[in-house]
């Protein structure tokens, strides 16, 4: 990839393994509540929105207590206004998640390796996930409430 992926992080006050538990089992607490769960490497899992057509699919490539990492492999993204191209934009990317903890405290970096600037959904796409890894995953971790789509 280009080096210029979408690549955020954060900081909160929960667990290595709740953090785990939040990228694996407990999406639907902060992206979407039509979300689907990872309990294994090469689960699929679906994520839709209520009430829109459009949805992605990502299959677990690996799930380590350190390391989490989705790849798109299926994608319908609609949004009125942006070319159709959009539509399959995801698809072979990866959303690469580290998580570190120290002192009571635990990072999270994603970096959605092939969402650059160059795609025509990158600047909803950016931010999508500043809204919902950035806010609501943050606020899950460090309150026990996000803000899903829902």
């Amino acid at each position: 990839m280009n080096g210029q992926n979408y690549k955020k992080s954060i900081r909160v006050n929960a667990t290595k393994e709740v953090a785990f538990s939040a990228l694996t089992a407990d999406i639907d607490k902060w992206w979407t509540s039509e979300a689907g769960k990872f309990e294994n490497e090469g689960d699929v899992a679906k994520f839709g929105f209520a009430g829109r057509k459009g949805y992605w699919s990502f299959k677990a490539t690996k799930l380590d207590p350190d390391f989490v990492e989705w790849e798109c492999v299926e994608a319908l993204h609609i949004h009125d206004g942006l070319p159709d191209e959009i539509k399959t934009e995801w698809l072979g990317t990866r959303a690469v998640w580290s998580i570190d903890e120290n002192d009571g405290v635990t990072d999270i970096q994603l970096e959605h390796q092939g969402l650059t600037p160059d795609l025509q959904c990158y600047e909803v796409c950016e931010a999508g996930w500043d809204m919902f890894f950035v806010d609501s995953l943050k606020a899950y971790l460090d309150t026990g409430v996000g803000k899903p789509f829902s």
